[in-house]
């Protein structure tokens, strides 16, 4: 049935086709404005996308996962948006498509702990999550195509992605309960890089609960309202990226305080923290992160970076790393058998790289020329 004969079946027979391809001209309308916001807001977030992994300025751990997820969600939103247009798409597209969502609430959820935690390095236990994610695209694209099986694909393994989506965004949310449990009040306590984590959060629970509700009911309709407000919310971060100097940078966030008020007796605090990095020597754990120091002292996360931050001078990273500098150097002074590199690594580092333009910044010399200047004397 043509739109033209359902037009006229579904209205009133007094209705002049005149009538009935002014309003079939209207839908055409409205489908290509559908489609065009749909369009942009693919293609404005993979252009972002871009930005954030490959020429954003001062290129952060949590930038990067920022990166991951406008780029995964513009794949999926963008293959979503042609295929329902365009019914003949290539199948390659969707399961394109279907590859990017498995990996949404992977990103959302690794960007959010890295803004939160102030994470630089990517630890163990996320490299093998998305060791296993980015393994199963691959075995499953390659053993199960959705050009050969579309009807396992859709029944099946759709579900499956949604499910894992799901999880990572409960766990995002668990997150960021710290920032959610303060909505209620002052306005002042939500400050400008939270309220940017909220707002990548709630965005993902929109366009997941209208995915959720065209795969289950076919309601089309509330996809592409996602799609619409998917676009508007990436031009307005483009604008603001792009035209706010006082916000040029919300999303490499800077450190997040939870509390405005100095931590209670910091320096008995302070104590516990050196008593433990010097006989638990935590440091030596190239994965460590601030949660796990903080579960050390009974301390919470975003406390133990705050009392860092304010009461030291310094972030997290740089405090981990001057203990392991200061080991570095009592292993060189007492002429370990160990090669420099292998020194490096034993206190924590998981590259030379990383040991030798940290040691340089806190000894101000290479670890060569740090043993020689020992042995000189």
């Amino acid at each position: 049935m043509t739109l033209y004969d359902f037009l006229a079946h579904s209205f009133d027979k007094s209705l002049t086709s005149q009538s009935v391809n002014d309003i079939a001209i209207c839908m055409n309308y409205a489908q290509y404005i559908q489609f065009s916001l749909g369009a942009l807001g693919a293609f404005n977030g993979l252009m972002l996308g871009i930005y954030f992994l490959s020429f954003g300025k001062s290129r952060t751990l949590s930038g990067f996962f920022l990166g991951c997820l406008l780029t995964v969600l513009s794949l999926r939103i963008g293959e979503a948006v042609f295929a329902c247009f365009d019914p003949m798409l290539p199948r390659i597209y969707v399961q394109i498509g279907m590859s990017a969502c498995l990996l949404i609430g992977p990103a959302l959820f690794f960007f959010t702990k890295a803004a939160i935690e102030q994470t630089r390095q990517v630890p163990q236990s996320w490299k093998i999550q998305i060791a296993v994610l980015l393994s199963a695209v691959v075995i499953v694209g390659s053993l199960y195509p959705f050009a050969s099986y579309p009807n396992l694909c859709s029944l099946y393994f759709s579900k499956i992605i949604y499910a894992v989506w799901f999880i990572y965004l409960v766990g995002t949310g668990i997150q960021l309960k710290g920032i959610l449990s303060r909505m209620g009040g002052a306005v002042t306590e939500i400050k400008t890089a939270e309220k940017w984590l909220l707002a990548i959060f709630l965005a993902n629970i929109v366009i997941f609960s209208a995915f959720l509700i065209t795969l289950f009911f076919g309601l089309y309709s509330t996809f592409y309202g996602a799609t619409v407000i998917f676009s508007f919310v990436l031009c307005a971060i483009i604008f603001i990226q792009l035209y706010d100097s006082k916000t040029a940078n919300p999303f490499y966030l800077a450190p997040v305080k939870y509390l405005n008020k100095k931590i209670n007796d910091a320096e008995t605090v302070l104590n516990s923290l050196e008593q433990v990095m010097a006989q638990k020597e935590l440091f030596r754990n190239p994965d460590l992160t601030v949660s796990e120091l903080a579960k050390a002292i009974n301390l919470p996360g975003y406390q133990l970076s705050q009392l860092i931050n304010d009461n030291l001078g310094k972030n997290f990273t740089s405090y981990v790393n001057e203990y392991r500098i200061n080991e570095a150097c009592r292993m060189i002074g007492e002429q370990h058998p160990y090669s420099l590199e292998a020194i490096g690594y034993e206190v924590g580092f998981n590259s030379k790289s990383t040991f030798y333009a940290a040691f340089k910044k806190i000894r101000g010399t290479t670890p060569m020329f740090y043993k020689e200047g020992l042995l000189s004397n």
